[in-house]
């Protein structure tokens, strides 16, 4: 049908441009006799009927197969027909429109569309699509490459997309480069905004590719080689670069500017999926600078009655559109030395401020979109100073950070975070006269009111409230330290009434760091307005309150994300004071920290304990000046050096535990790093179980023949058992550990000694253990211990028998049966405890009896 110069590289390279023509008339001329006579059986009108009908079905082959075959067909029929099937192929794409060679009504549904794509391609591929079609054909081909429309809880036209952009490619080879020259800018445009916007990262692919071959084959796409380098088939693949950085670079071609932010505020912001939604904005923030007259003139003014319409989505992508574009304007004007307000009319200014009004009186779900508004608002210093939208503005951050137990779960944090950023940006911008100071009345109001929230019985109001006090500028805390560090101390307590509020304690925390960064640090100042030598110790006291936090629920350890919290806080607050006044820390409190995240290395969740020793080494390493008073500091460097901050891996039982237990030779650590290992080596986990155990055995073999170092560790773990005694998080795995360290012969150097000192002890402490306890994981666990001391000379052997025989009785059946099974292992492995006598004996009755 169509020829596109001579088809063989070879015959291109050899014949010069005349005869390349005289060649198409040729071909022409010949066609035009061929087609003067024809004979079509009437049997291919129903074959073409199928295929048509068939590029609508449900299964992709099918519609693959069927467009397959019109190319084919087409192919042999004469040019009027051939023209026919094009048409009616057109007709798919239309709603309702009946097909010329049926009565087949086509929907417009995806499937439709996309074997029509397909089919199209599999014509132009061939040469079947006349130059004449083209004009018809374009309209379609740019309408495909936006085709998404929504089905329920999501969207359908993804396929579409891709056989779009293939239609686009296989164009690319079929025509002269002069036939396309009137729709360049639209396919070009179209592409551009397909390979960069796109949901789909096979649909940025396919347009990247599609763009690449017209590039290659047309050479008429404005700055393609440009475009090309910034959007291959590989940097399309990440969806936020695509969005946020390289449509910044191909919006600085003119062709494309336009088009691309039409087609964001177009089809974009309204999109079903709110993470294209918001990435759309933050792209149109960044193209403002781009087309700033074009954001201010047009796409401003069209966007504001969008913001407050009826369609939640559009409304939430045209609040977010609204304030990022406002916020870039308003960056612009400032750059270049103009009044914030150079690219806004006075019903734009009017517009953005009736925004919070009408969503406040319809809907409680965009209070994270309008607290995104109002941060973006108070930061492009909009001239609404004294205006009474401020208070509105305020009432609408209360509001939110109150209304965050109605929220979801998953939308939570989101709402929370929001609500804060705006409240920071609306303190710094209005709420601040021309000498640096607040208004005494307006800050008395917000303080006092934001920490009598902290005592609500809802906990995430105490979350909401905690965080909004930490967001607060200097100016707003000078005077009131004191009020807001009390408030958030009592937050942070532990009573019977709130003792599953982990969430509030773990942000009281986070705030009060983030409220001695804010004041900063003036040792001899004033205790209502600087963290000084006065107020200090109760900081560090609150804070470290913290990290004893062990609380669970339902949900597993909650207090770890308040230990996690206080350790951030730990090191913050640390080296705040280190930077600005280092004598204001006191030896005693820099050695609980150390000892403190020393015991948080050594414990059994990777996450908690991978915190822990980056924050230990953060404290250690530091040297701008370093931290003073850290205890062992000389062989904690040698331990941990320093080339290995970065790349030591906490996460790995098997990287961590061999440093950590080094910590066990140095008398100041070893009372916290033997409490963590007890709960690490008697857990549940293999991984960390394994690697602690192995690691804790290690320590042990090196100073085996150490009487002093041994005394010293066994002291140490008695006391360990002694201060943790029916504390069943570290009492039952401390049995547990006792038992494997007993099997391994950790104690061996005591046991020739008669009643020896540490034995006496261990069984008074695991008999007090045990006593009226119903915990089968820790009766068990005690049985190990029991049989374990067996071996230790006096009379040890008769006191531990005597309470094995107890266990024996024991009302559970499960623990006489274990009891049984380990007192016959404890026999074969200790022969001498039993007379030989009668060992047969008592080895037939633990075996035979049923227990």
């Amino acid at each position: 049908r169509y020829q596109r110069g001579c088809r063989s590289l070879a015959a291109n390279l050899q014949a010069p441009g005349s005869v390349v023509q005289n060649q198409m008339i040729t071909v022409a001329a010949n066609e035009a006799d061929d087609e003067e006579e024809y004979d079509i059986p009437a049997e291919i009108e129903n074959v073409v009927e199928q295929l048509l009908v068939g590029l609508k079905d449900k299964d992709t082959i099918v519609r693959w197969s069927a467009a397959k075959g019109i190319g084919r067909i087409t192919g042999r029929l004469p040019k009027e027909l051939a023209d026919d099937v094009i048409g009616s192929l057109l007709d798919c794409f239309s709603l309702n429109k009946t097909c010329l060679c049926s009565k087949i009504s086509f929907q417009e549904t995806d499937n439709a569309w996309h074997g029509g794509c397909l089919a199209l391609a599999e014509l132009g591929r061939r040469g079947l699509l006349l130059p004449s079609r083209i004009s018809d054909v374009v309209p379609v081909i740019l309408k495909a490459l936006t085709y998404d429309e929504k089905r329920g809880a999501c969207s359908v036209g993804s396929n579409v997309r891709d056989a779009a952009c293939y239609v686009c490619w296989a164009f690319a080879r079929a025509y002269d480069p002069a036939e396309l020259i009137p729709f360049i800018n639209q396919i070009s445009s179209a592409l551009v905004i397909a390979a960069v916007f796109d949901r789909d990262v096979n649909c940025r692919r396919a347009a990247s590719a599609a763009f690449q071959e017209n590039v290659g084959r047309q050479g008429t796409f404005p700055h393609g080689i440009d475009i090309l380098t910034a959007a291959d088939y590989f940097a399309v693949g990440n969806r936020v670069n695509c969005y946020l950085t390289i449509s910044v670079y191909i919006a600085g071609f003119p062709e494309y500017t336009q088009p691309m932010i039409d087609h964001l505020v177009n089809m974009k912001i309204n999109h079903w999926d709110s993470v294209i939604r918001e990435l759309s904005t933050k792209a149109l923030h960044n193209l403002t600078p781009r087309a700033p007259e074009h954001m201010a003139n047009v796409v401003l003014p069209r966007l504001l009655p969008l913001s407050v319409g009826t369609d939640l989505h559009t409304r939430h992508g045209a609040i977010l559109a609204c304030a990022e574009i406002t916020h870039a304007l308003c960056k612009l004007a400032e750059e270049n030395n103009r009044s914030v307000t150079y690219y806004f009319n006075e019903k734009s200014l009017e517009g953005l401020k009736q925004i919070h009004q009408e969503v406040c009186s319809n809907c409680q779900i965009y209070f994270l979109t309008v607290c995104t508004l109002i941060e973006k608002l108070s930061l492009s210093k909009m001239p609404f100073r004294g205006d009474p939208i401020i208070g509105g503005w305020q009432w609408l951050i209360n509001d939110s950070l109150r209304s965050l137990p109605l929220v979801s779960s998953a939308a939570r944090q989101h709402v929370k975070e929001s609500a804060v950023s705006a409240l920071a940006a609306l303190c710094d911008e209005y709420y601040i006269n021309e000498k640096g100071e607040a208004d005494p009345a307006l800050q008395d109001e917000l303080v006092t009111q934001y920490v009598s929230e902290l005592q609500n019985t809802e906990e995430m109001i105490r979350c909401g409230f905690s965080r909004a006090l930490g967001a607060l500028p200097r100016f707003l805390l000078k005077g009131r330290l004191q009020q807001v560090l009390e408030g958030l101390k009592k937050v942070t307590l532990i009573s019977p009434a709130d003792v599953s509020f982990a969430e509030s304690r773990r942000d009281a925390l986070i705030a009060i760091a983030k409220v001695c960064q804010t004041v900063g640090v003036k040792g001899d100042g004033p205790q209502d307005e600087y963290v000084c030598k006065d107020n200090v110790s109760q900081i560090y006291a609150t804070l470290l309150n913290g990290v004893t936090d062990y609380t669970t629920d339902s949900r597993g350890d909650v207090g770890g994300w308040v230990r996690e919290a206080a350790m951030t806080s730990l090191m913050e607050v640390t080296l705040l004071l280190v930077q600005n006044e280092a004598e204001l820390i006191d030896a005693n409190i820099c050695k609980q920290i150390m000892c403190w995240l020393a015991q948080q290395s050594a414990e059994k969740i990777d996450k908690f304990r991978a915190h822990a020793g980056s924050v230990f080494l953060t404290l250690l390493h530091f040297d701008r000046p370093p931290v003073p008073h850290i205890p062992h500091r000389e062989e904690l460097e040698r331990i941990f050096p320093r080339s290995e901050k970065e790349t030591l891996n906490w996460n790995a039982a098997s990287e961590a535990f061999p440093r950590i237990t080094q910590l066990l030779g140095l008398p100041t650590y070893q009372y916290y790093v033997l409490l963590g290992l007890s709960v690490s080596v008697g857990g549940l986990t293999e991984t960390t179980l394994r690697y602690s155990a192995q690691s804790l055995f290690d320590y042990m073999k090196k100073i085996q023949n150490d009487s002093s170092a041994m005394e010293g560790f066994c002291e140490t773990l008695l006391k360990v058992f002694e201060d943790n005694l029916r504390n069943d998080r570290v009492s039952v795995p401390l049995l547990t550990m006792l038992d494997q360290m007993l099997a391994n012969g950790c104690f061996d150097i005591f046991i020739m000694q008669e009643n020896h000192p540490f034995s006496v002890k261990l069984l008074t402490l695991c008999k007090e253990e045990i006593k009226r306890s119903k915990d089968i994981r820790k009766l068990r666990s005690s049985i190990g211990v029991f049989c374990g001391l067996i071996q230790f000379q006096g009379d040890m052997k008769e006191k531990v028998l005597f309470q094995l025989f107890l266990l024996l009785c024991h009302p559970f059946p499960v623990i006489r049966k274990t009891t049984a099974s380990q007192v016959y292992e404890m026999l074969i492995t200790y022969s001498d405890v039993v007379d030989p006598a009668v060992l047969d004996e008592v080895m037939t009755i633990l075996s035979d009896t049923n227990w």
